[in-house]
């Protein structure tokens, strides 16, 4: 198996809820290790070219002002196949859809508001 290197974004609604270590942890707890992050506040033009491929999309501009509405946490994650392991820690998009013990399950508020963003 490769080590691998992943994005992973806690976002505003979990950073507004204190929940970074809890989901940290489940990081952790599965193997992957953090070995960057960073607490920052998203302006506007950069939620914008990140999201660019979403910019058709009819979610887009909700998603930008989301996403710059508070802290988020940038971070790189790496373990064996961590970016399959990132994407079953947390789940699917949808928290009524993701399985129980998973992030967005666990955390998620929405389709939009779900706790992660991984690549």
């Amino acid at each position: 198996m490769a080590t691998e290197r992943t994005l992973s974004i806690i976002k505003p609604d979990a950073t507004r809820r204190n929940l970074t270590g809890a989901i940290n942890e489940r990081f952790e707890i599965r193997g992957l290790k953090i070995v960057a992050q960073k607490r920052i506040h998203l302006t506007l033009g950069q939620a914008q070219k990140f999201y660019q491929i979403h910019k058709e999309r009819a979610f887009y501009d909700d998603l930008c002002k989301y996403m710059t509405s508070g802290p988020v946490v940038v971070q790189v994650l790496e373990g064996e196949q961590a970016i399959t392991e990132n994407r079953s820690i947390m789940g699917a998009t949808n928290p009524a859809n993701a399985d129980e013990g998973t992030i967005r399950k666990d955390f998620g508020e929405s389709v939009e508001a779900n706790s992660v963003h991984g690549s």
